[in-house]
């Protein structure tokens, strides 16, 4: 996706394993600030993913169909060279907690210093799903709990049939 010179491109990236109803507020909201917002679904070797990268891209893709201006793509390597590659403006971030924002902030120093064109925007996920992480719905739906408030209604099938 090669977008014209003048548009506002946002990344957000991830591993998405699987995509919750946090990331879709941080989707929808940040959405609304860009012309387009490209879904950086990373391939994570370093980590052993519960759903495929296939799996994980159609999760997002469908979760995120409703939403005009959202592309979802697969993403490997550094996100500052596939922002590059995007023409991208910003990359986006969801922060939950204290945590979260004192690793995100030491990324985005690093982002910055490699690729100082590209800022990184954070967005707090509003308070109804701030307390929801891809790690905590995994296991709450491997142990048998309802996870019906946290997810999409295609990703809580996934879930179940996995």
């Amino acid at each position: 996706m090669n977008k014209a010179i003048g548009q506002k491109i946002g990344v957000y990236s991830g591993t998405f394993d699987p995509i919750t109803l946090g990331h879709l507020d941080i989707v929808t909201r940040s959405a609304k600030l860009f012309d387009t917002l490209i879904i950086a679904v990373a391939i994570a070797h370093h980590k052993k993913t519960m759903f495929s990268l296939d799996d994980r891209i159609a999760q997002v893709t469908n979760a995120c169909k409703a939403i005009a201006n959202v592309a979802v793509q697969p993403f490997d390597g550094l996100i500052v060279d596939f922002c590059k590659a995007q023409n991208a403006t910003a990359i986006v971030r969801g922060v939950r907690n204290s945590t979260d924002l004192d690793y995100e902030a030491q990324m985005a120093a690093m982002n910055q210093k490699m690729l100082p064109s590209v800022e990184t925007v954070f967005l707090l996920p509003a308070p109804n799903v701030q307390c929801i992480s891809s790690t905590l719905v995994r296991e709450i739906s491997k142990l048998g709990g309802d996870v019906t408030q946290m997810v999409s209604p295609n990703v809580l099938t996934a879930l179940k049939a996995s």
